[in-house]
């Protein structure tokens, strides 16, 4: 059952490619745009690449939230999940997984393509990937937590990003501090503990969560 509406999820993205390519390409411009409006110099670059990098993953998150569940809510599609047997904790799951495939991952990609124009060395690079593999999928789970909360108002766009920013700031800052070490290449145990801690509660806790307020704004 995931499976299939997983697979429903990444057909629908690869027929809106424009939208699921968006927040790629913010991601992308906006990182390369430090080095032209900073410096150049790798001094001042290479200490704030990670947190540069993170930052910019999460507002590149950000734009492709609200369309989470926008589509599914106007066509009628929502409604009919709603009545459907399937557990609707599964089709929020099956829909942030989604979102994560054209949109985290790519983003994480993305990252080990544009960190070496902040003179981040190559050892240091995959350490920062591997805590974006952890850390994006929980700012995806929050988004959708947000994006269910948020799905009927009418101040949606405005509302979404001062409910998830407060959530988000602890992903940040230990994802930022996953990939700073004096040694390039070390990896931060205790960072990268929490990123799997708060990996495992995200998964855990906020598709139930979603999937409530989704059943919420519908009776609504």
């Amino acid at each position: 059952m995931f499976i299939e509406l997983l697979r429903r999820e990444l057909l629908i993205a690869w027929r809106r490619p424009g939208e699921s390519g968006v927040p790629v390409i913010f991601f992308l411009v906006t990182v390369m745009l430090f080095p032209l409006g900073l410096s150049r110099s790798p001094e001042l670059l290479r200490p704030m690449a990670p947190g540069i990098i993170w930052v910019v993953a999460f507002l590149a998150g950000m734009l492709g939230m609200q369309g989470l569940f926008r589509a599914d809510y106007e066509d009628g599609t929502l409604e009919q999940l709603l009545l459907t047997p399937r557990p609707l904790t599964l089709v929020v799951l099956a829909k942030a997984s989604g979102h994560w495939l054209v949109t985290g991952l790519p983003v994480v990609v993305g990252a080990g393509l544009v960190a070496g124009m902040l003179y981040v060395p190559s050892s240091g690079i995959v350490v920062m990937m591997l805590g974006l593999l952890l850390g994006t999928p929980i700012l995806t789970l929050l988004a959708t937590l947000v994006a269910a909360l948020t799905l009927t108002l009418r101040q949606a766009a405005v509302l979404a990003p001062v409910l998830i920013l407060p959530l988000a700031v602890p992903v940040l800052i230990f994802g930022a501090h996953s990939a700073s070490s004096s040694t390039p290449g070390e990896i931060n145990t205790q960072a990268f503990s929490a990123l799997g801690a708060m990996l495992i509660l995200a998964v855990s806790l906020l598709p139930p969560a979603a999937a409530l307020a989704l059943r919420i704004s519908h009776e609504n």
